[in-house]
């Protein structure tokens, strides 16, 4: 492949990408990605260590343990993600594991009680999530996700590489299904979140997730009773807050 251009030009980039790879089962993605972005702007994961996260992180231990792997802390997780993380970050080698939190002034300043997300969810998720991402992906030219397609109306048509700014979106599971998912860890044994158990089928903050009752999808449970599906890191509130940081890539 040509070098990689400099990532002004992402839009079309990432439909040459995808033309190219978008049909690739996610190992040969993965693969593909890394050699491309390592050495030209960086590359890493990010990871919520919920529900569904040991299948990426499996793959992309295969191809690279030393990757870089987010995990945004927001100060509302259940403390099984924590046990969790710990666990499967040491099942599979995982050697560079970057935790991110908000920033302190900012919920000193919106929400020092921890309470914000009962009376304006947009504003919690915004300090809690969006602002600290955009600062986790912003020295990386790439990373990967572990989205699917089938989560979430809002995933419908989500492209394998997809612009983010002058950045590059991965998610090497679009086209998986939750039967792929599960055949996947029982081949490969891996550990499984305790959460899942009892319900939580998607797992986000604990105080904006509840088990998905039987027939739901399994977002279901999250912002339960509420019209917010997605938190916004994988909207345009991330690309807004990337909108004035560029990369470096050479071409």
């Amino acid at each position: 492949m040509a070098a990689t251009p400099r990532l002004r030009d992402t839009v079309s980039f990432a439909a040459e990408l995808n033309a190219r790879y978008g049909a690739s089962d996610a190992a040969t993605v993965i693969g593909v990605a890394i050699e491309l972005f390592r050495d030209q702007g960086g590359i890493a994961a990010i990871s919520s260590f919920g529900a569904d996260s040991a299948v990426l992180l499996h793959l992309i231990a295969g191809a690279d343990a030393g990757l870089p792997v987010l995990f945004l802390d927001t100060g509302q997780h259940f403390g099984e993600t924590f046990e969790y993380r710990d666990q499967l970050a040491a099942d599979l080698g995982l050697t560079n594991l970057i935790n991110i939190e908000p920033l302190a002034t900012l919920i000193a300043e919106s929400d020092p009680h921890g309470k914000l997300h009962q009376s304006d969810p947009d504003l919690c998720c915004s300090i809690r999530k969006v602002e600290p991402m955009a600062r986790a992906v912003e020295p990386y030219a790439a990373w990967f996700t572990g989205r699917k397609r089938h989560q979430a109306s809002t995933r419908a048509e989500m492209p394998v590489f997809e612009a983010v700014g002058e950045r590059i979106r991965i998610n090497p599971l679009a086209s998986w299904t939750t039967a792929d998912q599960a055949d996947y860890m029982r081949r490969h044994n891996l550990r499984e979140n305790p959460l899942v158990a009892f319900g939580y089928f998607s797992i986000g903050c604990f105080p904006c997730t509840q088990p998905v009752k039987p027939g739901e999808d399994t977002r279901s449970g999250r912002w339960a009773g509420a019209a917010k599906t997605e938190c916004g890191i994988h909207l345009t509130g991330l690309e807004n807050a990337l909108s004035s940081t560029r990369v470096t890539v050479n071409s």
